[in-house]
């Protein structure tokens, strides 16, 4: 993700993942087109061809639904709001919470495992302290690595009005 508009009045945090959208569009079009191919081979190969690529194109499909959504998160002063939008294959959310009750945006962190030793993933939170809302709303719903997360939280804490913020890392 990243900032689209920094003004006075709003903050605009964006992301669609382009990269990995691309790839699995190129995977699925490689097992349907290898498929197809070998399917029109005639003879014992037909069943196999159409069998690959309903499979290998079955598997892409279910993975481009699973993992490429588009995030918008849009803070709004004049009109008071927070808007969260998430949209993928199946639809389009829209989750609205009153932007006086932010407080902060921090980051939370995990540590993942693995046979070559642990890394820390993160990602960042809204928190709102007081409201209907009052609570921790993740902004994207998976954790990842890099500094991503840490440039989201600062561009929204140095957005809201000057105060003191603690942006420290928390376990989840």
């Amino acid at each position: 993700m990243k900032v689209t508009r920094n003004s006075s009045n709003q903050l605009i945090l964006s992301g669609t993942p382009w990269f990995i959208g691309i790839m699995l569009v190129f995977f699925i079009l490689a097992f349907v087109g290898a498929g197809l191919f070998l399917a029109s081979e005639g003879g014992e190969g037909i069943l196999f061809g159409i069998f690959f690529a309903l499979f290998g194109g079955g598997m892409g499909f279910g993975a481009f639904c699973a993992f490429v959504r588009r995030v918008q998160v849009i803070l709004d002063r004049k009109e008071d709001r927070i808007m969260i939008r998430r949209q993928s294959v199946f639809g389009y959310e829209t989750v609205e919470h009153v932007l006086s009750n932010l407080s902060h945006a921090e980051i939370e962190s995990t540590i993942s495992r693995s046979d070559k030793g642990s890394s820390t993933l993160y990602r960042p939170v809204l928190i709102l302290d007081k409201g209907m809302s009052a609570g921790r709303h993740p902004i994207v719903e998976a954790f990842s690595n890099g500094r991503g997360a840490h440039r989201l939280v600062d561009a929204v804490n140095n957005w809201l009005p000057a105060r003191k913020v603690d942006t420290a890392s928390r376990s989840a």
